[in-house]
């Protein structure tokens, strides 16, 4: 018995190769660009007297330029825990990814870069945050996911209104 097409082809499962002008991303490396774990009033902080700590996190995310097609992503994560006004912990990570962006129209490589390229790095620097407070002698922490075209629109905004203020006349 053998199997062909209805054009009388073979289908031997190769996938026809793509055209060469289609969108493409790729990640071509991740690291570790610094990372600072803090805890400074252990072993006071690890005892667990069922208060938990009051956590912020911040998160900023910068792109630049290597060499055409290959830019460099930027993901800051700054985590600090509290208890009554007492640190607890806090962990700053500067996590990078290399991306090679190939025929992409100008209007949507920089949402690409500050939405997508972050979005696919992300789960790689929670992990690190959360063995690094696991580590610390603390519950992993498990960053819950960022919506990070938010933080893109949120971003945009800020820097027109930086703008526009730059702009404003003097009286």
């Amino acid at each position: 018995m053998t199997d062909t097409t209805s054009g009388g082809n073979a289908d031997n499962g190769a996938a026809s190769p793509a055209p060469e002008n289609l969108p493409r991303l790729a990640i071509l490396s991740q690291y570790v660009k610094d990372l600072s774990f803090e805890n400074p009033n252990a072993p006071g902080t690890l005892n667990t007297s069922g208060e938990q700590p009051k956590i912020n996190i911040s998160v900023n995310v910068q792109a630049r330029r290597l060499t055409d097609p290959r830019y460099e992503v930027d993901l800051k994560i700054n985590v600090d825990a509290r208890q009554a006004d007492r640190l607890v912990f806090m962990i700053e990570l500067h996590y990078g990814g290399i991306f090679q962006l190939t025929n992409i129209p100008p209007e949507n490589l920089q949402p690409l870069l500050l939405i997508e390229c972050p979005r696919l790095i992300f789960p790689f620097a929670r992990r690190i945050i959360a063995d690094a407070t696991r580590d610390g002698g603390y519950a992993p922490l498990m960053i819950d996911p960022i919506d990070f075209a938010a933080l893109y629109r949120s971003q945009a905004a800020a820097a027109q209104s930086k703008a526009a203020a730059s702009n404003a006349p003097l009286n």
